[in-house]
């Protein structure tokens, strides 16, 4: 026979349970006009997001579009194979995690410190111009950014004028003729586009401090560069941690565009990456296997950083996404 503790233990859980059901369904209830909005959505993830994972199957497959499913000649871990046994995709892995990288710490340090710059004018009519101009350059689309980036660093562009006017170079240069330059211009260009629509979340974090911080620290002798460090940084420590998680998972997504429109024969080495491969050597040849079978293990190596990072900024006390 049970003994009456272990029966009022197994009935306290129990209506816990029953507790935790219906304050949800009460929740549920009460919520239902915020859970009807969110129909829509939910039925575009799972039509955009999650249905299409059915074509993963092709990567298994020497696809072939005239085929039915069925028919399909089933080759298992052939098109991963070749992509780890290939030069040129891990070349092109190599400039896909250099221009990721280069553009996460770009992109942080740029936004983080024109939030703050920002957040220090005084004068809220300048204040408002600048950010403004910052901004705009994010909605350019990448043909027009990619126009302008090559009339600046073509060969009678304005940055071979100004080196040379400085003494700085002694001829001209052919900028996007030159691999090694690739890497960095591709990150300057990238900042220089969407560095004040980053700012913008971190503006807002900044909004959310206490500004009776600021107040008690001036009061207590702090200088302008203090209040900075020990009050705006920490204030947007949260932000920072779940935006850096979230690009982390995103490491694999170096951009299609800008690599694609930049991209020459002379600097294909150093500005091809998955997305152009994928464009280049799966689809336009109809390899529609390895196409996928590319895309595939891009996305299944952002979901594992994403994990990664998640955790252990969890580990370190620094919080995370869930």
């Amino acid at each position: 026979m049970q003994s009456e503790s272990s029966i009022k233990t197994k009935t306290m859980s129990q209506a816990d349970d029953d507790k935790g059901l219906k304050g949800f369904l009460k929740k549920c209830k009460q919520q239902q006009a915020l859970l009807w909005m969110t129909v829509p959505f939910v039925i575009w993830v799972f039509i955009f997001k999650y249905l299409p994972v059915w074509g993963w199957t092709m990567a298994f497959q020497d696809y072939k579009p005239a085929l039915s499913f069925t028919d399909q000649e089933w080759v298992g871990f052939k098109h991963f194979l070749f992509l780890f046994t290939d030069d040129r995709f891990l070349g092109v892995l190599r400039n896909t995690l250099a221009q990721s990288l280069i553009n996460l710490v770009l992109g942080f340090i740029t936004a983080i410190t024109l939030a703050v710059l920002i957040n220090e004018l005084s004068n809220m009519k300048f204040k408002r111009v600048v950010q403004t101009i910052s901004y705009l350059p994010h909605f350019l689309s990448w043909v027009v950014a990619a126009a302008l980036v090559s009339s600046v660093l073509s060969i009678e562009g304005i940055v071979n004028e100004v080196l040379m006017g400085l003494g700085l170079i002694d001829k001209e240069i052919l900028w996007l003729g030159v691999g090694e330059y690739f890497w960095g211009i591709l990150g300057a260009a990238e900042t220089w586009k969407n560095v004040g629509w980053n700012a913008i979340i971190y503006l807002a974090a900044i909004s959310m401090i206490d500004q009776e911080q600021y107040e008690a620290a001036k009061i207590d002798g702090a200088s302008r560069i203090q209040r900075i460090l020990h009050i705006t940084i920490p204030g947007m420590k949260s932000v920072i941690i779940v935006l850096l998680i979230m690009n982390i998972g995103y490491i694999l997504e170096a951009g299609f565009e800008p690599q694609y429109l930049l991209g020459n024969g002379q600097n294909v080495e150093y500005s091809e990456n998955i997305d152009v491969f994928v464009i280049k050597y799966g689809i336009s040849m109809f390899n529609f296997s390895l196409a996928t079978a590319a895309g595939m293990f891009k996305t299944v190596i952002s979901f594992i950083f994403l994990i990664a990072a998640n955790s252990l900024s969890k580990k370190m006390g620094q919080g995370g996404l869930y």
